[in-house]
C-alpha cells in the first residue's frame, strides 16, 4: 500500500554457508546514498508481500535466487521524494541464496561476500550496519 507519506520497503540480509554475508556498491547514479555498500533492499510493490519484496530486490539487484529463512527484524528512516518527507519502513529478512553467480545492473557497482568480522573494510552506511547486525544477533540467540 503507498500512502503518501509513507513507504514500505523489505531488505535481504544474504548470508552463505560460510557465514558470509553479501554487501553490493551503490552506482554513483544513485540518487540516494550514491556509491555506498549494502544489502539488498527496495520498495514494496503494491499487493507484494514484504518477504517476497525482499527476494524480488535480490534477484533485481544481484541476479541471485534466493529463500527467505526468517524476520529478523525492521527498520525506519526518513528520506526526500519530490521536496516531501517520507517515512519509510522497511521489513528485514534473513536469505539463504539458491544460486551463485552475482549479476550486478550497473557496471560501477560492486559486490562483496565479507565475513562478519570484515564488515567495517568496506564503506558501509550506519542503517545498513543495523540491518545487519539484527541478522547476527537473531543467530547468536539461536545458536545459544
Amino acid at each position: 500500500m503507498d500512502i503518501p507519506g509513507e513507504r514500505r520497503l523489505a531488505a535481504a540480509v544474504v548470508m552463505d554457508e560460510q557465514g558470509r554475508v553479501l554487501l553490493v556498491r551503490r552506482s554513483e547514479r544513485e540518487r540516494f546514498l550514491p556509491r555506498v555498500w549494502g544489502v539488498p533492499c527496495g520498495k514494496l510493490e503494491a499487493g507484494e508481500s514484504p518477504e517476497d519484496g525482499a527476494l524480488r530486490e535480490l534477484k533485481e539487484e544481484t541476479g541471485l535466487l534466493g529463500e527467505v529463512v526468517r524476520r529478523i527484524g525492521e527498520s525506519s528512516f526518513v528520506s526526500e521524494y519530490r521536496g516531501h518527507e517520507v517515512k519509510n519502513w522497511q521489513d528485514n529478512f534473513l536469505v539463504r541464496p539458491l544460486t551463485r553467480h552475482v549479476v550486478l545492473p550497473e557496471p560501477d557497482q560492486d559486490y562483496e561476500w565479507l565475513p562478519t568480522d570484515r564488515l567495517s573494510s568496506v564503506e558501509i552506511d550506519d542503517y545498513n550496519r543495523d540491518v545487519v547486525s539484527q541478522a547476527l544477533a537473531v543467530l547468536t540467540r539461536t545458536s545459544s
